[in-house]
């Protein structure tokens, strides 16, 4: 069965310039319930004022995903990358040994809504390294389009980890099956809109955990503006 994570549930931060929803516990939340699922540690939604962001700060051993919903997001790193990540774009930063970074809302007039997404690498100590790509509409439209996985296939970004991220819109008669091997796990998080995952509406900010011994398929569909991710796990 699935198990359910609903939006209203999770920790929430209000900073004033930031406003934050955790799905999983960080910072100043803690819900023993939530530490994260599988290498899953950290979906956090968030949403940046205008002309406000976060300051450089240090990770280390961590694979941190950006995925923009709305607005523009500054990145600056110790790397000597620079950049401005839209929506349709999937940033990948490996921390690993060590990187400094900041994360700002370019915008004096708009606001930055965007997911920060953290995954436990699959061994510390990685180079830390840095990629971003562009998934536009049509290859998201209806379907499941891999933006992030191990091998970096089918012009994924690369993460360090057994793991594979997909990304899709859905509306009205669009239908997607997903399956789960028995040794795999899958968490769906629902960014925006709503839809039904085996026949459980969800809608944004929800999530649900599914386990491949317990159950091998998931389908979405009926979306109403739905954007959804879904992650495969070891």
């Amino acid at each position: 069965m699935l198990k359910l994570r609903r939006s209203d549930e999770r920790g929430y931060a209000d900073h004033g310039w930031l406003r934050s929803f955790h799905t999983f516990s960080f910072a100043g939340y803690s819900d023993r319930r939530f530490m994260g699922f599988r290498a899953l540690r950290v979906i956090n939604e968030d949403r940046v004022s205008p002309g406000k962001g976060f300051g450089t700060h240090g990770h280390r051993d961590m694979e941190i995903l950006s995925y923009v919903l709305e607005g523009a997001l500054e990145h600056a790193d110790s790397m000597g990358n620079g950049s401005v990540i839209r929506p349709g774009d999937v940033q990948r930063m490996t921390a690993g040994t060590g990187v400094n970074h900041s994360e700002k809302n370019g915008s004096i007039t708009e606001g930055v809504h965007f997911l920060q997404i953290w995954i436990l690498p699959d061994r510390p100590g990685h180079t830390p390294g840095y990629e971003q790509k562009h998934f536009d509409e049509a290859s998201r439209r209806g379907r499941l389009r891999l933006v992030a996985a191990r091998d970096g296939r089918d012009g994924s970004v690369t993460i360090h980890q057994d793991a594979a991220l997909y990304a899709g819109l859905f509306d009205g008669a669009e239908q997607v099956e997903f399956p789960i091997a028995p040794d795999r796990h899958a968490w769906v998080h629902v960014a925006r809109g709503s839809i039904d995952v085996n026949g459980t509406r969800l809608s944004a900010g929800d999530a649900a955990a599914a386990s491949g011994s317990e159950i091998a398929t998931l389908t979405l569909g009926g979306g109403d503006h739905a954007e959804v991710l879904v992650f495969d796990l070891a």
